[in-house]
């Protein structure tokens, strides 16, 4: 039998490694600490320089990561959950802690911000994007950050990120109260349900969207949020993300135009105190557009088209620019490979992989990052995290992602207790016409090739004697009963391809996911008129605003 089942490349293997390490090394994220500095704090100022959009970001390839070896699910979910924690953190919602009142220094802003990330008419005497301002009526100071008015897009990333842990690990434990941090070091009790549902409520009582500075609204962040309610119902059952469906309408009448069909502009932002909405270029919603992508597929396709159209980053004959930016590239990249739109996707590569800088790097080249030349000691993590999507998902994945979660993986043949990371595993795949479970393994570090380490499988029905195992394609007997539903396998750290024929099978009436990935990626590579061969059937909607693009 041909192995033809998903696969962790080199890439996304060692982006893995380091990102282990990065969430599993200790650090103060307290009040009186500080992060290590490769949490990246430091990119798109002054929007997104805060240590948890680098939280949010990480979690993307990593969830993508799972769903390609959804029997092995113990790292990600680790990685997932030391995520979490972080993000209940003073240095989590850093700015809504510290940013009272309105900016002092709003009189010395840079004046390349002057119309392009604030209004001309309030120039010297208005907030910049990224300023919470905490504490400015009409709301006065509101010392809990999820509890706020305002700070949407710490409650909606957090959610976010929460949901694709239990997603991945099928683990309620952030549904068990835990403390956030607020102002003055004060702590406020949660659980994610009521951060779910407390965020759907706001939503209800404001149909343009909660704001997240103060004052200003941002269809970036709401695209964000609805996405967390959308796999929160996924999980739970629950309609929560309704509330985006609704809100899109409010949007498509307020924060963009089009104009015989072509997307005329978008909104940055919106302020409902001074009514403005800041508006920029049509290509201006790229980063709406991935996050809108697996809730309204038509408008993420509008934003996308609009922005090929205003960079020609689609157009052989034009040269690739690579802005001063690079976010607006990079989201470019990630919507090019989730389309299938091979044109526009290899003409970015090509220009990425000379300017992000891929690089392998540690003691034995075991981890993997984009670099992105800017001479600092670890990858810049928020850009190398979001490029390492298009390394890790086929076309069509990140709309699986949410549209149609794998939630059956939890009732299948599972691999557990790897010794990660001394040992990996780039397959775990459950063949579920064939009754096997792929396992592909390999040393992390080529120095520990050769030493002795087992795993488990568990799940496997209770049919011991019709277990068989093979190993690199021959019968493999080093493995043993160790329970009701589970075996053991010894084996050395290395490169391995293991076959362990379980028995377990599901009818063909179920979707075999892997070979639904194969087919949409064969109809969406051929052109980039193909653009729409993945684009789910619905009505238009509308929103727009991104803080990376104009």
């Amino acid at each position: 039998m041909k192995n033809t089942y998903p696969e962790l490349n080199d890439r996304a293997r060692g982006w893995l490694h380091f990102l282990w390490e990065k969430a599993g090394t200790e650090d103060d994220w307290s009040s009186s600490g500080e992060p290590h500095p490769w949490w990246d704090r430091y990119s798109t100022p002054p929007m997104t320089n805060f240590p948890r959009f680098d939280l949010a970001d990480s979690c993307y390839a990593v969830a993508l990561m799972a769903d390609k070896t959804p029997a092995w699910r113990e790292a990600y979910s680790q990685i997932l959950d030391q995520l979490v924690d972080r993000h209940r953190t003073f240095w989590a919602a850093v700015d809504w802690l510290t940013q009272f009142g309105s900016d002092p220094d709003r009189d010395k802003y840079p004046d390349v911000w002057k119309g392009t990330l604030i209004p001309e008419h309030l120039w010297g005497r208005y907030d910049s994007p990224g300023w919470t301002a905490n504490g400015v009526e009409p709301w006065g100071l509101q010392k809990d950050p999820v509890g706020a008015d305002g700070m949407l897009f710490f409650k909606g990333f957090f959610n976010l990120v929460m949901s694709l842990h239990r997603y991945v690990s099928g683990d309620r434990k952030w549904d068990d109260p835990f403390k956030v941090v607020g102002v003055d070091d004060t702590h406020f009790q949660w659980t994610h349900s009521r951060v779910a549902e407390h965020l759907t409520e706001q939503w209800r009582r404001h149909p343009e969207g909660p704001h997240c500075e103060n004052t200003k609204i941002w269809p970036y962040c709401l695209s964000a949020a609805g996405l967390g309610l959308q796999m929160f119902d996924r999980l739970v059952g629950t309609d929560k993300h309704s509330v985006f469906d609704e809100w899109t309408d409010y949007a498509k009448r307020h924060y963009l135009e089009v104009e015989d069909g072509l997307l005329k502009w978008v909104a940055l932002y919106y302020d409902p105190i001074v009514d403005h909405v800041h508006k920029v270029g049509s290509g201006g919603g790229t980063g709406v557009a991935w996050y809108a992508l697996p809730q309204h597929p038509e408008l993420a396709e509008l934003f996308y088209r609009a922005s090929l159209s205003a960079t020609g980053w689609d157009d052989p004959a034009v040269p690739v620019t690579v802005p001063s930016d690079p976010r607006g590239l990079v989201m470019t990249a990630m919507l090019a490979n989730e389309f299938g739109d091979a044109v526009t996707h290899a003409r970015l590569s090509d220009t990425l992989e000379q300017f992000a800088e891929p690089r392998y790097f540690g003691s034995e080249s075991e981890h993997f990052g984009y670099w992105f030349h800017l001479g600092e000691p670890w990858p810049r993590g928020q850009m190398s995290a979001s490029l390492m999507v298009t390394d890790v998902a086929d076309p069509g994945d990140w709309q699986r992602l949410f549209i149609s979660p794998n939630l059956a993986k939890f009732e299948q043949p599972t691999v557990e207790g790897i010794e990660f990371p001394r040992l990996g595993l780039s397959q775990a795949w459950n063949d579920l016409a064939h009754g096997m479970l792929q396992v592909t393994t390999y040393a992390v570090k080529p120095s520990l090739a050769g030493e002795q380490t087992a795993f488990r499988v568990t799940g496997i029905p209770d049919q011991k004697d019709s277990i068989f195992v093979r190993c690199d394609g021959s019968e493999y007997s080093n493995w043993k009963s160790v329970g009701s539903d589970t075996i053991e396998i010894r084996t050395e750290i290395g490169t391995h391809s293991f076959q362990i024929y379980t028995g377990y099978r599901e009818s063909t009436v179920d979707v075999d996911q892997r070979t639904r990935t194969k087919a949409v990626q064969s109809e969406s590579r051929h052109s980039n008129a193909s653009v729409s061969g993945i684009i789910r059937a619905g009505s238009f909607s509308g929103l727009a605003g991104c803080p990376c693009c104009n």
